[in-house]
């Protein structure tokens, strides 16, 4: 089992750097592969289900031979809806074995998220906010003891809210 304590950097790496930028990278991607595993990387979706938690979906949005763009947001049931939150993309570099938050939702109901997509102004320091992010959520999925289960096609967000 690779965790996230086993990265060595080259030298000494600083929070908001892009030596720390790297390893969080890294770290995301240890991480990641770890909840997901190789058989979701080939299907094109997956969900994951915990005892104590909303359940989370995988959807493999684009594949090329070295990386995937994956989609993994709650489909949280809402007044008759779904809300989907954190709804981030993020792609996978196989080859590098890097993960990067490529994008996330436009608009965010978690009043935590909305104040990191305003607070920083500096790409760098976005690209921090949005993979630590990205870092403490797969590490609290890990917590809740999280695995995901490839299925043939993607369930819809209001299958998976109605679960």
């Amino acid at each position: 089992m690779n965790v996230d304590s086993d990265i060595v950097p080259e030298g000494s790496v600083l929070p908001r750097s892009f030596g720390g930028l790297m390893a969080l990278y890294e770290c995301n991607y240890i991480r990641l592969t770890e909840l997901i595993g190789d058989r979701v990387l080939h299907s094109p979706a997956a969900i994951s289900y915990a005892r104590e938690d909303f359940p989370v979906q995988l959807t493999v949005e684009k594949r090329s031979r070295y990386t995937r763009v994956l989609r993994m947001t709650y489909a949280l049931p809402a007044c008759g809806g779904v809300v989907l939150d954190p709804d981030l993309r993020v792609r996978l570099y196989l080859d590098a074995r890097v993960a990067e938050v490529a994008g996330w939702a436009a608009h965010h109901h978690h009043g935590m998220l909305l104040s990191l997509r305003k607070r920083y102004g500096r790409e760098l320091d976005r690209r921090w906010s949005r993979n630590m992010m990205l870092c403490k959520w797969l590490e609290y999925l890990h917590d809740h003891e999280h695995h995901f289960a490839p299925t043939e096609e993607p369930e819809s967000v209001a299958e998976v809210a109605a679960l």
